[in-house]
């Protein structure tokens, strides 16, 4: 599969250099060590409960070792005391054994959900603060990725992998210890297995690093094909895109089934070697064992602890396997939402906000703005004063810089050079609930929330907003009509998208919301491009009204809307090239005049 996939971010790539793995990693670590740090109180308790666990399970074998050599020949000559406490002493370290893990587990367990808690807390509000340049740039496909896949890759560590770990390190380091105590000569020859395992651990590690970024990576783009393909699904169906979506994805899966093949293969061939060194080293170890035995160097009861030992010394080196392979995958999954969580907002609150004039009067002013999104400039210089009330339309050509600028007002960016001030105020030096309240944006996509009409509507205002305020909204951008005919009037449910809706009636429920929050500065990008006839008529006569003591800033191409503004600008590649009332420009043998005759047949 040699097909190359666009649009992913240089550390969504399987191929990482040492360095930026090392960054990666680190970068990670801090993200784990800050959702733990919370936790510190629990943790210690659970490793409290893991503590007395491993003394109940090492005291077993040693209480078979007293009853073999010990208890037995008691009992044969007539003592049975010390073989029944041997007998008892064994049933109570097992009860405690099952107490202590099951205590364990409820803890670690209720330690892992809070942590994923927390985490997909952080992401969503961390997600939700970034400016649009980051969202315009980083899909909702691999938005996604991060809060379903890669939590789910954690989950499945905190859930099977983390708790077996941790009894698997103290079931290895104490039983090691109780070897060396039985007999030191044994227990090396036991532990000298631990050389070649420290070996293929440490090229696992590596190898599966590399192995489980590439199904990180891969799984995120499966997860933005699906969700371009639902979103655009209209798109799709009708001009029968169908095929190549398909084929897109089969490519995309098979990248992903292969990534995960080879994963897989990983860990099988680390598992195997490891089963066979255990193995060996238990062999070899009976092997010796039973020769001292047979010398008489080593007690029988002795070995028969070494046995058991040693059973439970290599059975948790099949765990630690599995958890190296769900800590590999669960690693690679961290990097990605740590990756996410280190986004920094390039439109942020200034950190000494200034405060508004009160009240907001809405005097906007472009001062030498220069703009780019990263290549060519936009806005090269702009200068420009909109006086506080007055309704300014936008026209020019497709890519002039009309939605630019309306941005910029908005604060969806920041401009490169020069400021966009607001009553004399920098824009960069207004705190975002300051900005937000003064200065609402219309946009043409019109997006509704699921719910009802009326909690649309509300948005604007938040919910201090009475019914009677949405209502008096709705009417003045002439929605009344139409929503009190839906079949539950202002709380019909709009559904996903408010696809109850029509698209021209979104449009007028987004402007009775815009309305509703009784902004300062109102802007209208192509606002009224999805209104029939008659709706556009109704949202004309409430915009000549609305607008009136309000500063405005529309852009739209229909000459209806244009007509209503007290002043028009033309731009062209971000300079206004003509300024003044549309009806002085329509006279004017301008660029204005020229879209005003290409307009005006439309019309007739």
């Amino acid at each position: 599969m040699t097909q190359q996939w666009q649009g992913v971010a240089a550390e969504d790539l399987d191929t990482i250099d040492v360095a930026t793995g090392l960054r990666l990693a680190t970068r990670s670590r801090r993200l784990l060590g800050s959702l733990l740090r919370s936790q510190l109180s629990r943790i210690s308790a659970a490793v409290g409960l893991l503590l007395a666990d491993q003394v109940a399970l090492l005291a077993g074998p040693l209480l078979i070792a007293v009853a073999i050599d010990r208890g037995i020949p008691a009992a044969l000559v007539g003592r049975t005391g010390p073989l029944i406490w041997c007998i008892a002493g064994y049933a109570v370290t097992g009860l405690a054994d099952a107490l202590t893990v099951s205590a364990f587990l409820r803890l670690s367990g209720r330690i892992g959900q809070d942590v994923l808690l927390d985490l997909r807390e952080r992401v969503f509000a961390h997600v939700q603060r970034l400016s649009l340049a980051f969202h315009e740039r980083y899909t909702s496909g691999r938005v996604i990725s991060r809060l379903t896949s890669d939590l789910d890759s954690l989950q499945e560590m905190l859930d099977k992998g983390l708790d077996g770990f941790f009894i698997s390190v103290l079931s290895i380091v104490g039983i090691g210890a109780m070897l060396l105590v039985l007999d030191i000569p044994l227990g090396l020859v036991a532990l000298a297995g631990f050389i070649p395992l420290g070996l293929l651990t440490r090229w696992y590690r590596r190898r599966s690093q590399h192995t489980y970024r590439a199904t990180r990576t891969w799984i995120a783009r499966v997860i933005v094909q699906f969700v371009e393909t639902m979103n655009g699904i209209r798109a799709v169906q009708a001009f029968r895109r169908e095929p190549r979506n398909v084929s897109i994805m089969d490519g995309l899966s098979g990248e992903f089934a292969d990534a995960e093949t080879e994963a897989l293969r990983l860990v099988a061939r680390f598992t195997s070697i490891v089963q066979l060194v255990g193995s060996v080293s238990v062999a070899v170890t009976l092997l010796l064992g039973a020769w001292r035995v047979l010398d008489g160097s080593l007690t029988l009861g002795v070995l028969a602890a070494f046995v058991l030992y040693l059973r439970r010394f290599y059975d948790p080196l099949d765990e630690l396997a599995m958890f190296a392979n769900s800590y590999a995958s669960s690693a690679a999954a961290l990097e990605k939402i740590s990756g996410l969580l280190d986004e920094r907002p390039t439109v942020g609150d200034p950190v000494a906000p200034v405060a508004l004039p009160s009240p907001v009067r809405g005097e906007v002013v472009f001062d030498g703005v220069r703009f780019s999104y990263g290549g060519p400039e936009i806005l090269p210089a702009l200068d420009l004063v909109i006086p506080a009330g007055q309704t300014v339309a936008l026209v020019g050509a497709t890519g002039a810089g009309k939605s630019t600028v309306a941005k910029l007002v908005a604060r969806f960016y920041d401009p490169v050079a020069g400021a966009v001030r607001l009553d004399g105020v920098d824009l960069r030096a207004v705190a975002d609930a300051d900005l937000r309240r003064a200065v609402v944006m219309v946009t043409q996509e019109s997006f509704l929330f699921a719910g009802s009409v009326a909690d649309n509507i509300a948005l604007g205002a938040g919910p201090s907003a009475s019914r009677s305020d949405v209502v008096a909204a709705a009417r003045a951008v002439g929605a009344d009509e139409f929503i009190t005919a839906l079949p539950n009037g202002y709380d019909t449910d709009v559904r996903k998208r408010g696809a109850r809706l029509s698209a021209g009636q979104r449009q007028l429920v987004s402007f009775a919301r815009a309305l509703l929050a009784d902004p300062a500065v109102l802007v209208l990008d192509e606002a009224t491009s999805s209104l029939d006839i008659p709706s556009e008529q109704a949202v004309q006569a409430a915009l000549a009204t609305v607008l009136a003591g309000r500063t405005a800033l529309i852009i739209a191409h229909r000459l209806s809307t244009v007509l209503i503004a007290d002043r028009v600008l033309v731009l062209s590649d971000g300079d206004v090239i003509e300024d003044g009332p549309p009806t002085h420009l329509i006279t004017a043998a301008g660029p204005f005049a020229t879209f005003h005759s290409a307009w005006h047949p439309s019309l007739t």
